[in-house]
């Protein structure tokens, strides 16, 4: 009888009454090639050669055994072959995903898509310096809450604006510091005739932008825009 696991060392074990019998048939079986020398069947056989013979039955019969053991396992083996686990697994093969800065970058924006990206982020980091300056410095409590809304929004319309030029590949230029005004009125006339121009520039990329990212980013500021516009013009119209 058999026991095989997979993983482990193979273990053989013969059952004794199958052990028993095929030793007895093994002998019997050699017996009938044995030579029928007078000496080996004469009941005063000399002890040396009783030693040799029964040696030489007991290392045939082992040699049987191992051989019927080998041939078992070898054939139980290749019937159950080992499990392919750990190390000897085939393992997935992972298919890298094309990054999507890499998939924007392959775009081509056109000469007016950048300009106007360009004109936007100028625009937009003027209008954020500015509005400090005005809730810091104005006079009037509306320029003050307007240079707040100022901050806010152009802020965020910034980040946004940023983050579409890295994907495209733009360089945007660099924040400059922002001039002074006289008094709140300057500060308010400046802001009606700022966003009237910026509303104009957002709804034109808006409508025949080459870009879709940067189209729906125009028209979304559009309509920021055009919300500060009515702010400013209601803002003006406050100040004598």
């Amino acid at each position: 009888m058999l026991n095989i696991r997979r993983g482990e060392s193979v273990l053989c074990r013969i059952d004794l009454a199958a052990s028993n019998s095929w030793l007895a048939s093994t002998s019997k079986a050699m017996s009938r090639y044995e030579p029928l020398d007078a000496e080996c069947r004469h009941p005063n056989l000399q002890t040396p050669m009783k030693k040799n013979l029964l040696i030489s039955r007991i290392a045939i019969v082992v040699l049987g055994a191992g051989a019927l053991c080998l041939a078992t396992t070898s054939s139980a083996l290749n019937q159950y072959p080992p499990l392919r686990t750990g190390a000897n697994a085939d393992a997935p093969k992972a298919t890298p995903s094309p990054a999507k800065g890499a998939a924007k970058a392959a775009s081509k924006l056109s000469a007016a898509d950048k300009t106007f990206m360009m004109n936007a982020a100028k625009g937009g980091m003027m209008e954020v310096e500015w509005g400090k300056l005005a809730a810091q410095n104005g006079q009037n409590a509306d320029v003050k809450k307007f240079g707040n809304r100022m901050v806010t929004d152009h802020s965020k319309a910034n980040s946004e604006l940023m983050a579409l030029a890295k994907e495209e590949g733009v360089s945007l230029p660099a924040a400059k510091s922002a001039g002074k005004w006289k008094s709140d009125k300057d500060y308010m006339d400046m802001m009606v005739k700022d966003h009237e121009a910026d509303l104009a520039e957002f709804q034109k990329e808006a409508q025949s932008g080459t870009d879709p990212d940067l189209k729906a980013f125009a028209a979304k500021g559009a309509k920021m825009v055009s919300t500060h516009l009515k702010l400013a013009q209601e803002t003006q119209g406050k100040l004598k």
